[in-house]
């Protein structure tokens, strides 16, 4: 059964200059899985999924850390979502037990589509 949906867009050359307007930005948003050989436009796109999952988590989330949600595989593959912390707390309240990710770019704008699905 659904219990959340989030979808995001988000503006690449807008996402690329705040990333170099802001250096540390990247730390903050990413962390240890910021890969600086990443283009924008996947950049941006995962920066939506965080928004999107926040969405679908159902929104406001206290003690929330933008690490504490993270679009993890290798090029080539299917993204995944990695909750950990206050991302991770939520989800277990809510009872998920699936998740899926949808991530796209074109044009100079990225978009992530989020589910998340409980087996009850």
């Amino acid at each position: 059964m659904v219990v959340g949906i989030g979808v995001d867009i988000v503006d690449v050359a807008r996402f690329e200059r705040a990333l170099e307007r802001t250096p540390r930005l990247a730390d903050r948003l990413f962390g240890s899985a910021f890969d600086p050989d990443m283009t924008g436009a996947s950049l941006a796109a995962r920066f939506a999924a965080k928004e999107a999952t926040l969405k679908a988590l159902g929104g406001h989330i206290p003690g929330f850390r933008w690490t504490d949600i993270q679009v993890v595989g290798d090029r080539g593959q299917t993204p995944q979502l990695a909750l950990t912390g206050s991302t991770h707390s939520r989800a277990a309240e809510k009872d998920i037990s699936s998740q899926h990710l949808s991530l796209s770019h074109d044009g100079g704008m990225a978009i992530a589509f989020v589910v998340m699905e409980t087996s009850s």
